[in-house]
């Protein structure tokens, strides 16, 4: 199956401490590579965050963001520290004795200062927990954006490769005249030089001719690759695939290149072109491809 690496999901939580949530980004990369971000009480997280991102991706740069919001239970059932509080008000007192002239603090600045509300720890443990369950969800949502984006990729993909078989059909159906062509420019020549045509080495010469041109090796090969390809698109295996893509696009290249070496015509040089051109268009796709 083929998947995109290229993909964005985001998932929420509400319970009663409050709101969790997880953002994934992902790009395309050569291996899997994580950057997470945790809040400072949950870093104790990550070895679980990182193996949950293991067993359901294969490749891509990840960017993985989880937000806690505590503005649940736990916000309303902060209390005011009257030590703390009364403590502020003799600090307050004896400043303002050596600096009359400051102004009157209010009530909503003193609840801002350190230690006077006294709110409740998080129970880290079970947001933590809350937070690995929501993270595998939130990547199965992203398993999907990548799939449905792969969908599309797969397309571009065949679409290219059935340009790239007609492109090879053409090309074998015109080697038959490819060559009559190539003799007929030997015989040319040897007319202009005012040779006389030896039968046995015209034989000759059109046998290293046609060896120097013949590239049906070249056709059969890009048959096969595009084949694979093919085949590879089609497989509804969960597996990565991208690499092996990636590998056959260099092959389909390398015989793109003979071709063009090998060419006798404009055509076929054309067609060679063709297929190079077609060939580094499914390289930028396969680039995305898990």
């Amino acid at each position: 199956m083929i998947k995109s690496m290229t993909a964005y999901a985001r998932e929420e939580l509400k319970r009663e401490y409050g709101v969790i949530s997880w953002e994934l980004r992902s790009v395309n990369h050569r291996y899997l590579e994580p950057f997470i971000r945790l809040p400072e009480n949950f870093r104790g997280m990550e070895s679980n965050v990182r193996e949950s991102l293991k067993q359901m991706l294969s490749r891509g740069k990840l960017e993985c963001v989880f937000n806690v919001n505590l503005g649940g239970e736990q916000s309303d059932s902060a209390i005011v520290d009257a030590n703390a509080v009364k403590q502020l008000a003799d600090l307050v007192a004896e400043v303002g004795n050596t600096m009359p002239n400051l102004r009157d603090i209010s009530a909503l600045e003193v609840l801002k200062w350190p230690g006077v509300l006294d709110t409740p720890s998080p129970d880290v443990d079970n947001i933590s927990k809350d937070g690995i369950a929501l993270l595998v969800d939130t990547i199965k949502e992203l398993v999907k954006t990548r799939e449905r984006e792969g969908a599309k990729l797969r397309e571009a993909l065949e679409e290219r490769l059935i340009a790239m078989s007609s492109i090879v059909d053409e090309v074998r159906l015109r080697m038959p005249d490819i060559l009559a062509a190539v003799r007929q420019r030997l015989l040319d020549r040897f007319d202009e030089l005012s040779v006389q045509v030896d039968k046995d080495r015209l034989a000759q010469e059109m046998i290293i001719l046609t060896q120097k041109s013949d590239v049906e090796e070249e056709l059969k090969r890009l048959e096969m690759h595009i084949s694979e390809v093919h085949r590879i698109l089609a497989s509804a295996e969960n597996k990565p695939t991208g690499r092996q893509l990636d590998f056959l696009m260099q092959e389909l290249n390398r015989e793109a290149n003979t071709l063009c070496s090998k060419s006798m015509d404009g055509d076929t040089t054309k067609a060679g072109i063709d297929l190079k051109v077609y060939i580094e268009q499914m390289r930028e796709q396969v680039q995305n491809i898990e």
